[in-house]
């Protein structure tokens, strides 16, 4: 199901990781529309962060990362970056292969609402080369 781009007129920024046919970690930049009812059943929230999860690794769900607090720099396999703020929503689709690892930059904590997505749910994402 793709998002109605006609419909909604206001989005949030948001990166999406994904992996590329070979099994690497890549990203792309987009948007997620607001007011639009998501098919999740469950969150939670971190505030701790322990060394493994800063090494590289796959996502264990697809799943949205709400960052409440804190700026972290995601790295992907090819070396590219990007930094995620309060205000940007991450999706976390990269299942398989290395994955990604991430750092905190100016931060001494990373706060933030995990909220799997549902199997075969539409993710929402709208990448800005779609719009």
């Amino acid at each position: 199901m793709k998002v109605n781009k006609e419909e909604s007129k206001d989005y949030i920024p948001a990166v999406r990781l994904v992996n590329n046919p070979d099994g690497s970690c890549t990203f792309e930049k987009g948007r997620i529309p607001t007011l639009k009812h998501m098919n999740t059943t469950t969150f939670w929230m971190s505030n701790k962060t322990e060394e493994w999860e800063k090494n590289a690794h796959p996502a264990p769900r697809r799943q949205y990362v709400i960052t409440l607090k804190g700026n972290i720099r995601f790295k992907v396999t090819d070396g590219s970056t990007f930094i995620i703020k309060p205000g940007t929503v991450l999706l976390a689709e990269d299942l398989k292969g290395k994955g990604h690892s991430w750092d905190m930059v100016k931060s001494k904590a990373w706060e933030r609402l995990y909220i799997p997505i549902s199997e075969n749910a539409d993710d929402l994402f709208v990448a800005d080369k779609d719009l």
